[in-house]
């Protein structure tokens, strides 16, 4: 399947990994044994025109590596095309795969390629593979076995030139045993397998990805802030991280922009930490729906609050630095119970700033 394409040179190669967004190794891989694990195989795999499948939770960083294999590979200078399959209807999956020919039907007034197509001597990455339906499992089968596909409507079959890489946080072998995935199309993309581990089973690489995730905020906002504190640093690894990487990413972007630890909301976190008794109901069991809205509603308007008095209360240049619509946070002043207009929470009497 695909092809293996000569290496270009350095300059090249470099220019398309800072194309890609590829981030510095520290970040991306720590010094944690388990991702030393994934870094190794990311070496061993990256040059061998095989699929690979990269499994994990949410926010791992599995698009991550998907695009350092693909910088590191020999046809790394050519396109990386992603796939999100759960973003696109059903209905459409087929057409943005494999693309159609004009008149193939109603609509369809000219010719379109797919995906499968635009990644040509390059990487097709399908994103959250486990979401795509039955129909369209087989017809992905019959891709990765033939090496070959057709447009809809179209009357001949094309190669495939791309290398293949799929990712999801789904067990596939669950799925399987359940009938919602194909044995058959597990055992073709499976060839490699690179499992991601959690944020919490790599904790001690938390305080250099904080760090390395502050300084390349700082020079992106162009606003230089502090490294974080070493008590703040220790709340953070005890934490459980439910959203792994991309949640710690989103707190240390909130610490950069409004610059103050207190966004990082210690109480908060401390207390999602290690849950106070007056969160568990009778039996011993955790409401956790209940805990996690009520921390999270917490948590959101300490920041909201915080966002304002940096921003002198100006409330349009709060939603800015906290990169939401206007609108959005007049909604979340108002679902927060904080003043909307005619006042400030904490601060002298007064129309808020526009």
């Amino acid at each position: 399947m695909g092809i293996l394409l000569s290496r270009d040179d350095d300059k090249v190669k470099s220019e398309a990994i800072l194309s890609l967004g590829v981030l510095p190794d520290a970040l991306v891989f720590g010094q944690s044994e388990v991702m030393r694990v994934v870094r190794q195989k990311v070496e061993k795999v990256a040059g061998a025109n095989v699929p690979v499948l990269i499994r994990g939770e949410s926010g791992t960083g599995k698009e991550v590596i998907a695009r350092l294999i693909h910088a590191r590979s020999p046809w790394g200078s050519g396109p990386f095309v992603k796939v999100n399959c759960p973003a696109i209807p059903g209905t459409l999956v087929e057409s943005e795969l494999f693309g159609y020919q004009q008149g193939a039907f109603t609509g369809a007034s000219g010719t379109k390629p797919g995906r499968v197509e635009m990644a040509r001597h390059g990487t097709l990455f399908l994103d959250e593979i486990a979401e795509l339906e039955p129909g369209l499992q087989a017809k992905l089968l019959q891709l990765l076995q033939d090496g070959q596909f057709c447009p809809i409507g179209g009357q001949e079959d094309k190669q495939i030139e791309a290398r293949v890489v799929c990712a999801t946080n789904r067990n596939l072998e669950e799925e399987i045993r359940k009938g919602s995935f194909r044995q058959d199309l597990f055992y073709r993309i499976n060839v490699v397998s690179i499992h991601m581990p959690s944020l919490r089973e790599r904790a001690a690489d938390i305080p250099l990805i904080c760090d390395s995730l502050r300084q390349m905020y700082s020079e992106r906002f162009d606003r230089p802030a502090r490294p974080f504190s070493a008590r703040k640093l220790e709340v953070l690894q005890r934490y459980h991280w439910p959203g792994n990487i991309r949640e710690l990413e989103n707190l240390v972007k909130r610490y950069v922009i409004l610059g103050s630890e207190d966004v990082i909301n210690l109480e908060s976190i401390e207390g999602r930490a290690a849950l106070p008794e007056s969160h568990v109901v009778s039996g011993n069991v955790l409401s956790l729906k209940k805990v996690t809205r009520e921390a999270m509603r917490e948590l959101e308007s300490k920041i909201i609050v915080k966002a304002l008095q940096a921003n002198n209360w100006n409330r349009r240049r709060a939603a800015s630095a906290l990169e939401i619509s206007y609108r959005a946070l007049l909604y979340k002043l108002k679902e927060a119970g904080l003043p909307t207009r005619g006042g400030r929470r904490s601060a002298p009497s007064g129309e808020l700033g526009e």
